[in-house]
């Protein structure tokens, strides 16, 4: 880890004003420093000063200066900063969140002795030391604080280790203490741990060690206990001071221990186990390290110093930027902080357990943070900060990771799934599966918190691809597998993790409910299923549906709707839920029912709030009111009673919402003054139960308070005046009587008599009771209370009253009990029978009139039946012996045993009527054989056996009728039956009667008949099967000739003949019925003969459309022309493949050859347009009259055919004669050519070719040249002697050619003179373009062999000038050349004077060259690199060629890096003033004052010919046009520039000049728009330094390290200027493009910058003039007055000036004198060269006695 400097947080002061204590928060966004003012000073994590606040001491009578505050810490939240003072008291004050929030004290804790230092490791707790040797602890939750260990020796240093979950304390006597709050299983030992050498003051704890350093200037760690690994020794280094303070890294792999101008950092190599030291950063001036800091990721650390300075440093290992998004930083081997670029968002990366971070990776739409260390593997989420660190180990980077689900990370390796859950340190859970898809794993982690359900982590996972586990990840246990019978595609839980939906192969889609293990299948053909999210809403797509359940409890309730695409989606949000639907190019949305979804969903998860806050949305409709009503019940059951008001609110149901407001408002207020549930209250849960209507329960809840009176007002406001009653008599209430009268008064008042008699009746008035029912119109109540007072019954009158109102009021039964109680049974039975209170009379008749039994029985039962009580009737019936009623009755009441149990007691006559009805229901039962029974009783067998026949039971019916009757009348039975049936039109039933009988010819014939020939073929197949076939092709024909094709077709096929089928169709002209059989049951190519037979049955142009129709029109044809049919062909292609006729006449015609009638095939040939066709069949037949006619009259190309045919047949028989006038007049003399070639007969061949194809003359003449050749020097001499007939025949143009056909055969001589020849007879005899064009033929070949005075001859006859003056050039005669040009053409004699130098060039001649060409000859020399030759060649021409070169040479020099050389060249030659050659001056300057090294003695010759051509230059530039051009005047600037440098460079050489060579320096700034900024500001300060003006190089060199950081950003605009107002040193300068300074002379600066910085002690200004302005400044800035330069130092002339003759030149007399002096002391020969320049420059020196020898 390195440390780099950043900025300065807190300026030091002059003297010691030391930082005691700093702090960083946990949240890394304050850092707090405490200054020696007591005043804690709050900086944000950028560095900027954002708050501050003072402490306060114990006691104010102390004054505010009585202590020091030794320690601060903040609380783990970062709301509160804890101040440990030594005025024995710790003080916690809130700071808030927010900058600028009220600080207030909220803990303090005062202590015996002074606090020494303090830490909070965790929330609550503050462990701190004391003076005294006391380690305590303070807890801010109970505002107490204890001791956690003691010891005798002050507390000098208290440290935790990374975790906070152990401290360490260090004492004045070397001990160090060791105590954990949780020692995390680690073991280690607590209590003394190491005694050190000296105070351990610099105490850190590391990961894996402890780093103790103090006084004796000696760094050691110690291992976990206590025994030393290392020792860092510098007690005998002298630079080093003793160790007042470390701090180790939050990773706890680094330590930084500060002491005096220096941090030490160590850190920890995890390879090698050992502490190595880096880099200590040095910083002069920074005095004694008193704090340090480091902030909680890692990042920044701090130093407070001795002088109040307050220090922030960079700490990194490395830096990388990742897919230019993220900036990884890392801080330490096991942290990393990963920066978001665009959202400047940070999260800290950490190794809880210590091991270095590989490599990090951003993953999963740039949003997962992956990275591995040696042991474990690191995730996070960027979006919500939550990281995980897991054991993981490696396995060869083949891990897959899925980022499908928010809460949880998928990483599948080596067919194991494991599952981290983001922000937890434990792997989730790890399952083997080889199905990695996302759709086929479903992971849900609390999605949707349930009322009772804390926490919820469930996995669905395929096991293998039929087969299912879902496993509880917090138990680690399968709560269920599911075993289907197909491929399982998809599977997903719900959000609560208690249903799964999974969908297989088929697009089955089932649901499985987890808790009963039950799976449902709930749609087919699934194309689309999602849960609706936030819910437990499933919206599938079916085909064209769209299925919603919106109550998965109940599956079989799905809302479908239909739709007209594909859905591609769902999307929840602004209180509606669409489903996306692409409906062809659009995408249609359709809403679902979002009430169902989210009211549904907030009740299932006992969610009411969510539910209020939904409805509160909608209007209110039905379905509204009936959510809300339901929210009401369920939230009053809950007892969340503000939910339950604003229900009832809502439903406008007043009094509840009332009612429970005022309930809410006792539980409200109960809960404010004692704490607690106010719900738990015993009125509120009195209350409740009011509501619920359970008084009894809200009664039970007073009196268990003994709230005895307010159970009475409940009952009295309610008027429930009884159980008031009762609980005042229960209680023994004082009130009793009272309240009874008060009862007894309200019932009469409100005419409640029955209630006022009933109370009367409890307190036994007796009479008073029976006068209030009666008034009531109650006397069934007077009459019970008569009856139950023997002492009323004595009272006949009231008896009387009371008898008299009950008949009355039509109570006969309640009349008869009084009448029979006072002993009056005759009016009681009267009574009875009218109130049909039958047992009472039957009772009362058996007592006192024993003959009426009977008739009361009977009337009983009439009474029953009446009343529809059959049931009852029967034994009444009974009893009064009335047998018919009592069957009847029975038979109503359908208790059949009984029927049949009375109709066995009867005679037959009355029974064998009853018996079949009974029989009949028993048959309706289908108990056959009872009813069979029955139907014997009755003597109704022939309805038995039809119950048996309807019923279809035969063999029953069959058996029942052979028992009773004869074989053939059974027989007879079942065939009149079966024919009743037939005629009924059932036709299976008669069946089924004449198969029984053995009849089923019958039944065949039966069928036949009504034409059921189906039913007719399945019982021949079942009782004929070998008839079967036969009798399908029977009907077959049968139904054919009724017309019934469809139904033949069907029992031909059966019959399996398909052809018969055809035929059918055909011969009824059903061809498209025909051609579909054909297709179906006939060969391959059935089809196509029965589609050519229909065509051709329609003919013309139905067929034409038929055929196209059936995609068979070129087959058809085809099949015509192949079976012969050419006029059915014809026919067809002439309708619609015209293209086709010409094949069919073609193929007609080769049918007609084959039947050898030639002139009929000769004309289907020409009709085919094949005459040629036609030639040759008769040349194959050696036809050649006829097949000359063909051609000529229809193919004249094939007439030459047949004239070549003879020809070859004349040349068998070797008549050439014959063959040739063949051949001419089949104008093909080229093949008679051939023919007399390859006879050897080559005149004949070259008559021919004369003749008649002289366009090949010479080329034949070639071939026999080459003949010729081949057989050598005779070949060519017959060429020769050719060419001689030819030019004795006059053919001079054929014995040119010839001549010139001669090529070198051994004899040159022979070969020229063939060539002159040509050329002779062309002059001579051909016409002037032909012999023009020989001579240029033969004149080059003439030139080639090395002839070019006979060639340039020859081009001289035809006046050829300028071929005969190349032709002399190409011999290198150039004097022939230069006579001829010059006496035939003087144009061409520059021609030939230019070839000639291009000649000396080619060959390298240029010293020849010069005498020719000097321009020509020093660009060769240019060309060759030969500089120097070609400038002493240009001096010695004139001066603008000279400087044409030099300019060149510069060029070349600059370029190649060699300015000085370049420079050179114009201090040899002079600068003239050309504006071509500026730039080459300006680039010289440039190069000049950039280049290194020149600051110096050494470098004044270089300076001093730079100003010498400079000044030359200016000299010329006044002669010329450009006098006084910007130009001029730069060159100006340029030479007093380069006049400073030469003079800084002669001061440098003498000693007492070091003020003068200062001085240039500080004078060359005012250039920096034409010199480098960053050296100038350099020289300047680093020359300042060294004669100890520390103002003004503090001041340079600080601009110089601001024009370094500029040149690194690549723009100036971050120049602060301030310290540069009011002097002439230019603002605006051009931007270095590179440092001209080294990295290692920079760094020197900034630590010296650094340094005076520190000290303090300098001021930041340049030094001031007389006229109060910057003392090197020309321009006084108030006036605006601008002073000469002096020529010697360039500052300001203000008196005792020295002027030159040169106006504007002068020198100041100080200066001028102490360099003559210098010059006289020392003899120096620059100073001395100075002196003679600036004579030269202006105009002679001043008048003084100094001279030059």
């Amino acid at each position: 880890m390195q440390l780099k400097h950043l900025r300065t947080l807190l300026s030091p002061q002059d003297g010691a004003a030391k930082v005691t204590c700093m702090a960083w928060s946990q949240n890394n966004a304050k850092f707090a420093v405490c200054t020696v003012d007591r005043v804690v000073l709050l900086y944000d994590e950028h560095g900027e000063r954002r708050d501050k606040f003072s402490t306060k001491p114990a006691d104010m009578k102390y004054g505010r200066k009585s202590y020091m505050v030794k320690g601060m810490a903040f609380s783990p939240d970062s709301t509160k900063i804890a101040i440990g003072q030594t005025d024995n008291i710790i003080y916690v004050y809130k700071i808030g969140e927010d900058w600028g929030d009220k600080k207030v004290i909220c803990n303090k804790f005062i202590q015996t002795s002074a606090v020494t230092c303090l830490q909070w490791p965790a929330e609550y707790i503050i462990v701190f030391g004391l003076a005294e040797g006391k380690v305590r602890l303070a807890n801010t939750k109970t505002n107490k604080s204890s001791t956690i260990y003691g010891t005798d020796s002050y507390v000098v240093s208290l440290t935790t280790n990374c975790s906070g979950k152990g401290i360490l304390s260090g004492h004045s006597d070397g001990t160090i203490v060791r105590y954990f709050f949780d020692d995390e299983g680690s073991g280690e030992s607590q209590g003394k741990l190491v005694n050190h050498p000296c105070p351990p003051y610099a105490l850190a704890w590391a990961t894996n060690s402890i780093v103790a350093a103090g006084c004796d200037r000696r760094i050691v760690a110690y291992g976990k206990e206590g025994h030393v690994l290392q020792t860092f020794d510098y007690s005998r280094d002298p630079l080093e001071r003793e160790f007042t303070t470390a701090a180790a890294s939050p990773g706890g792999q680094s330590v930084v221990l500060g002491s005096y101008d220096r941090l030490r950092v160590l850190n920890w190599s995890p390879r090698r186990n050992v502490w190595e030291e880096a880099k200590p950063k040095e910083i002069a001036n920074l005095y004694t390290i008193t704090a340090l800091a480091w902030k909680r990721d890692g990042s920044r650390l701090c130093a407070g110093t001795l002088c109040g300075g307050v220090e922030q440093f960079d700490c990194c290992l490395r830096r990388s930027i990742y897919k230019n998004k993220f900036e990884l930083t890392y801080v330490g081997p096991s942290q990393v902080i990963v920066k978001n670029l665009s959202s400047g968002t940070r999260v800290v990366l950490k190794s809880h357990y210590g091991y270095e971070v590989e490599e990090v990776k951003i993953l999963g739409k740039e949003r997962y943070l992956v990275a591995h260390t040696s042991d474990t593997l690191l995730l996070g989420d960027l979006t919500t900060n939550r990281l995980s660190e897991v054991a993981w180990q490696g396995s060869g980077g083949n891990e897959k990771y899925f980022f499908e689900n928010e809460n949880v990370c998928m990483i599948f390796n080596a067919g194991e799934l494991t599952l981290v859950e983001y922000g937890s340190n434990d792997t989730l859970g790890s399952v083997r599966t080889e199905f990695v898809n996302p759709h086929l794993i479903s992971v849900r982690i609390n999605e949707r918190c349930q009322r009772g359900m804390e926490d919820n982590k469930k996995l669905a996972y395929l096991v293998d691809i039929k087969t299912i586990a879902i496993v509880d990840l917090i138990g680690g246990y399968n709560i269920g597998t599911i075993s289907h019978e197909s491929r399982v595609d998809w599977l997903e839980l719900n959000e609560t993790g208690h249903k799964l939906l999974f969908r297989d192969r088929k697009l089955r889609l089932h649901l499985y409910d987890i808790e009963s293990c039950s799976k449902t299948m709930i749609l087919n053909f699934c194309s689309y299923v999602q849960w609706v999210p936030g819910s437990d809403v499933l919206v599938a797509q079916n085909r064209n549906n769209l299925c919603v359940w919106y109550n998965i409890e109940a599956p079989e309730r799905v809302t479908t709707s239909s739709i007209r695409g594909d859905v591609v989606g769902l999307e929840r949000g602004g209180g509606k839920t669409e489903v996306m639907v692409t409906e062809g190019v659009t995408t249609v949305a359709y809403t679902l029912d979002e009430g169902l979804i989210e009211f549904g969903t907030a009740i299932d998860d006992g969610n009411y709030t969510r539910a209020t806050a939904f409805l509160e949305t909608l209007e209110m409709t039905p379905e509204t009111e009936a959510m809300w009503k339901t929210l009401s019940k369920l939230s009053l059951e809950a007892k969340q009673l503000h939910i339950a008001e604003r229900c009832f609110s809502a439903l406008g149901h007043v009094a509840k919402a009332r009612f429970l407001h005022e309930t809410n408002e006792i539980a409200d207020q109960v809960s404010r003054e004692y704490g607690g549930e106010g719900t738990d209250f015993y009125q509120v849960r009195a209350r409740l139960a009011m509501l619920e209507k359970n008084y009894k329960l809200a009664e039970m809840i007073f009196l268990e308070q003994n709230a005895v009176e307010e159970a009475m007002d409940m009952y009295q406001e309610l008027h429930r005046w009884d159980e008031c009653i009762a609980v005042a008599e229960a209680k023994g209430h004082p009130a009793l009587e009272k309240l009874r009268r008060g009862y007894y008064q309200w019932l009469m008042d409100t005419q409640q008599e029955e209630r006022a008699g009933e109370l009367q009746e409890s307190q036994g008035d007796g009479l008073a009771a029976i006068s209030l029912y009666l008034k009531a119109g109650l006397p069934a109540k007077a009459a019970r209370l008569v009856l139950n007072r023997e002492e009323l019954l004595a009272n006949t009158e009231l008896v009387e009253h009371i008898t008299a109102a009950l008949i009355k009021g039509e109570l006969y039964e309640r009349a008869g009990d009084l009448f029979e109680k006072i002993r009056n049974p005759q009016r009681a039975l009267e009574c009875y029978c009218k109130g049909s209170a039958f047992m009472k009379a039957v009772e009362l008749a058996r007592l006192a009139f024993p003959v009426e039994v009977v008739r009361l029985e009977e009337a009983w039962g009439d009474h029953l039946v009446q009343q529809k009580q059959l049931d009852a009737a029967i034994n009444h019936y009974i009893e009064a012996r009335c047998s018919i009623k009592a069957i009847e009755a029975a038979l109503g009441a359908r208790q059949w045993k009984k029927a049949i149990y009375i109709l066995d007691l009867q005679d037959q006559n009355t029974a064998s009527k009853y018996y079949p009805r009974v029989a009949q229901h028993y048959a309706s039962l289908q108990e056959y054989e009872i009813a069979e029974e029955l139907y014997a009783k009755g003597d109704r067998t022939k309805d038995a056996i039809d119950m048996y026949t309807q019923a279809g039971r035969w063999e029953q019916a069959h058996k029942l009728a052979m028992k009773c009757m004869r074989p053939e009348d059974v027989s007879v039975l079942y065939i009149t039956q079966a024919q009743e049936m037939e005629k009924q039109g059932k036709y299976r039933e008669a069946e089924r009667l004449y198969v029984t009988v053995e009849e089923p010819d019958l039944a065949i014939s039966m069928f036949k008949k009504h034409k059921l020939y189906d039913d007719m073929i399945r019982l021949v197949g079942k009782h004929h099967p070998d008839l079967l076939s036969d009798t399908h092709l029977h009907l077959g024909k049968e139904l054919e000739a009724e017309g019934r094709l469809q139904e033949a077709e069907y029992h031909y096929l059966e019959a399996q003949e398909w052809k018969a089928t055809v035929n059918m169709y055909r011969s009824n002209g059903l061809w498209e019925e025909a051609y579909r059989v054909a297709k179906a049951h006939g060969g391959a190519n059935a089809h196509k003969h029965v589609a050519y037979l229909w065509a051709k049955s329609l003919g013309g142009e139905a067929a034409v459309r038929l055929l196209n129709k059936l995609g068979l029109l070129e087959a058809a044809i085809d099949h015509a022309a192949d079976n012969c049919s050419f006029e059915f062909a014809f026919e067809l292609s002439r309708l619609a493949l015209k293209h086709k006729t010409p094949e069919i006449h073609l193929r007609y015609a080769m049918y007609l050859e084959d039947e050898g009638k030639f002139e009929e095939a000769e004309a289907e040939f020409i009709k085919a347009g094949k005459p040629k066709e036609a030639v040759l069949m008769f040349v194959h037949n050696q036809d050649w009259e006829a097949a000359q006619r063909v051609a000529e009259a229809h193919d004249p190309d094939s007439v030459a055919e047949v004239l070549v045919g003879q020809a070859r047949g004349a040349l068998e028989e070797k008549d050439f004669q014959k063959a040739e006038g063949l051949l001419l007049r089949a104008q093909r003399p080229g093949l008679a050519l051939n023919y007399y070639k390859e006879a050897g007969l080559w005149s004949d061949a070259l008559r021919i070719c004369k003749d008649y194809v002289p366009s090949q003359l010479e080329a034949l003449q070639e071939e026999y040249e080459r003949e010729a050749t081949k057989k050598g020097a005779r070949g060519m001499e017959g060429l020769v002697e050719q060419a001689r007939q030819w030019e004795q025949a006059g053919e001079y143009s054929r014995a040119v050619d010839c001549y010139l056909k001669v090529r070198d055969a051994g004899s040159s001589s022979l070969v020229e003179k063939c060539w002159l020849k040509a050329a002779e007879l062309s002059i001579k005899f051909l016409p002037p373009p032909r012999s023009l064009e020989v001579v240029r033929a033969v004149g080059p070949q003439l030139i080639g062999i090395g002839k070019p005075s006979a060639a340039a001859e020859l081009y001289l006859n035809l006046d050829l000038v300028k071929e005969a003056i190349d032709a002399f050039i190409e011999g290198e005669e150039w004097n022939k050349a230069k006579r001829v040009a010059k006496e035939l053409d003087p144009r061409y004699e520059d021609y030939v004077d230019q070839c000639y130098k291009q000649f000396l060039k080619s060959q390298g001649k240029v010293d020849s060259l010069v005498g020719v060409d000097v321009v020509a000859a020093l660009d060769l020399y240019v060309e060759q690199g030969q500089w120097d030759k070609c400038i002493e060649t240009a001096t010695k021409q004139n001066y603008k060629i000279l400087h044409k070169y030099v300019a060149l040479y510069a060029t070349h020099l600059i370029r190649e890096g060699g300015y000085a050389q370049a420079l050179a060249l114009y201090v040899q030659h002079g600068a003239p003033a050309n504006p071509q050659n500026f730039n080459i001056y300006k680039r010289i300057f440039t190069d000049m004052v950039s280049s290194p090294g020149t600051n110096s003695a050494e470098a004044y010759h270089s300076w001093a010919d730079l100003r010498d051509v400079l000044f030359n230059l200016c000299e010329n530039l006044v002669k010329s046009s450009e006098a006084n051009s910007p130009a001029h005047e730069e060159f100006e600037t340029m030479l007093l520039i380069a006049h400073y440098y030469a003079t800084r460079s002669a001061a440098q050489s003498v000693k007492e000049l070091e003020t003068v060579a200062a001085r240039l320096s500080v004078s060359l700034l005012r250039h920096t728009q034409l010199l480098p900024a960053d050296k100038a500001f350099y020289e300047a300060g680093i020359a300042a330094k060294a004669v100890g003006w520390e103002n003004m190089a503090f001041i340079f060199l600080n601009r110089f390290l601001d024009l370094t950081d500029a040149i690194e950003e690549g723009t100036l605009d971050a120049l602060d200027h301030s310290d540069f107002q009011d002097t002439d040193i230019p603002f605006e300068v051009p931007l270095p493009a590179k440092q001209h300074i080294p990295e290692a002379q920079r760094e020197e600066v900034r630590d010296w910058v650094l340094t005076v910085s520190m000290d303090q002690r300098l001021e930041q200004v340049l030094p001031r003039d007389e006229r109060g302005v910057y003392e090197a400044s020309l321009v006084a800035a108030s006036t605006g007055v601008r002073a000469l330069p002096c020529l010697i130092t360039g500052y300001p002339i203000l008196r005792n000036k020295i002027e030159f003759k040169r106006p504007g030149k002068a020198a100041n007399k100080k200066n001028w004198n102490k360099f003559l002096m210098a010059i006289k002391t020392s003899h120096s020969p620059m100073c001395q060269d100075v002196l003679k320049f600036i004579s030269q420059w202006c105009g002679g020196l001043p008048s003084t006695s100094f001279s030059f020898q």
